[in-house]
């Protein structure tokens, strides 16, 4: 019985020992083809929001945590996880591309690029990873939706059920009044960020 129990303890730990080494070649091989998507789908992003940008380049004075700290005091949970620099191709500052995570929503949390101008004006955002509800939330990706954003030079956005009658107003996606305050309360995120860190450019 007891020779069975030590066969048996063998067995699996040469299972064990084989799939951790599969496991590890594989990550190895995946490694940096999943990387260089990321990138290309981050750097995807970062233009549909700042077309007219020739490079985008990482803002070296970020601080994840003094990022949070900032949300905390201003009322927001979502989270700011990278931030670009724009340029032109005399490599004079366009603005900042500000990734957000919004941590609200009502399936999952969402993640989106956010474009703002050295000005403060809201070029738009662009999605990168969304669980939202089809048909419903998941039209946070429509132009009809993500439209309302763009060129909107304002302090904050507010979600209204009706057709909006000031610049930092935004028609609710119908039926998804969650989805639409996630995508907002994260585009307000990203200003909030912008006015108290980058305003007055990068070098300031």
């Amino acid at each position: 019985m007891n020779k069975k129990i030590v066969h048996d303890a063998l067995i699996l730990t040469a299972f064990t020992l084989v799939l951790g080494l599969a496991l590890g070649f594989v990550y190895g091989i995946t490694k940096d083809p999943i990387a260089k998507a990321d990138a290309a789908t981050a750097q995807a992003a970062y233009r549909q929001v700042f077309a007219d940008a020739d490079s985008f380049e990482a803002y070296e004075a970020f601080d994840k945590e003094a990022a949070a700290g900032l949300m905390e005091e201003n009322g927001y949970n979502d989270e700011i996880t990278d931030v670009q620099v724009a340029k032109d191709k005399s490599g004079n500052e366009l603005g900042f591309v500000i990734t957000v995570t919004a941590k609200d929503a009502s399936q999952a949390n969402i993640t989106f690029s956010v474009g703002i101008a050295g000005d403060g004006t809201v070029n738009g955002y662009s999605i990168t990873s969304i669980a939202e509800t089809p048909g419903l939330g998941d039209k946070a990706k429509n132009e009809d939706f993500s439209g309302q954003f763009v060129e909107k030079q304002v302090d904050n956005f507010t979600v209204v059920k009706s057709a909006p009658a000031a610049d930092n107003e935004i028609e609710s996606i119908s039926g998804a009044t969650i989805t639409s305050k996630a995508m907002t309360n994260g585009v307000n995120a990203c200003i909030v960020y912008f006015r108290n860190v980058l305003e007055g450019g990068a070098e300031s």
